[in-house]
């Protein structure tokens, strides 16, 4: 079964909120997932063990493990999503060497847009040893609403190669940063905010999917 990883080597990118949704996104249509959080913080696994619903987790950081149990695990899960660390590591490298589809969100600043160079060479790399797998996605992420910023940084993305950059964008939401705090996702609250937010990243993952499908 599928492997997504969700990585970027920029910290802040909000890997552990995209993870950690997709993981509940797709437990929501009765699929079994497994989200293996290789991030040093540990913050994905922390925030799936104060869900009130039950998504597993299972925390894999070593690079030699990662290669030993993803693919056991992917045997056992219709998905497996991995939250990967915020640094080009072996680690990082392991996860796109093994993953079917990478995710790559990136905030629209100047860091984080020249730091995606780095991550995009690295996913080049995999495809080249793999003859074109991964799949990847990139995909701006807590854009500001009313700002030129987020259509110029997807103009950026766009220049890099081999890789899909989604249209679709993800805006700067204070209901989906308060989630962590309230042991939730915005699948699980209610109200006009989180419906407005649970429809704004369903229709991204739902392209992202696409993308692997193809």
């Amino acid at each position: 079964m599928p492997i997504i990883a969700v990585i970027n080597q920029k910290g802040g990118a909000g890997k552990s909120t995209i993870a950690v949704h997709l993981a509940r996104w797709l437990q929501k249509q009765n699929k079994s997932v497994l989200l293996v959080d290789a991030d040093a913080q540990c913050s994905s696994s922390k925030w799936l063990s104060r869900l009130e619903k039950d998504v597993p987790w299972q925390i894999i950081q070593a690079p030699d493990a990662l290669l030993d149990e993803l693919p056991l695990l992917r045997e056992s899960y219709n998905w497996v999503i991995a939250d990967g660390p915020a640094a080009l590591s072996e680690t990082t490298r392991v996860l796109v060497l093994t993953a079917d589809l990478v995710m790559v969100p990136c905030q629209p600043t100047g860091v984080d847009l020249e730091s995606a160079s780095d991550t995009v060479r690295l996913i080049q790399q995999a495809q080249r040893i793999r003859r074109g797998e991964p799949k990847a996605v990139m995909f701006v992420n807590r854009a500001i609403k009313g700002t030129k910023l987020k259509d110029e940084a997807i103009e950026v993305l766009r220049l890099m190669p081999n890789v899909i950059v989604l249209e679709d964008v993800l805006h700067q939401r204070q209901v989906i940063a308060d989630c962590y705090g309230q042991n939730a996702t915005v699948f699980d609250l209610s109200g006009s905010t989180a419906g407005i937010a649970k429809r704004e990243i369903e229709q991204l993952f739902k392209k992202a999917l696409e993308i692997l499908n193809d």
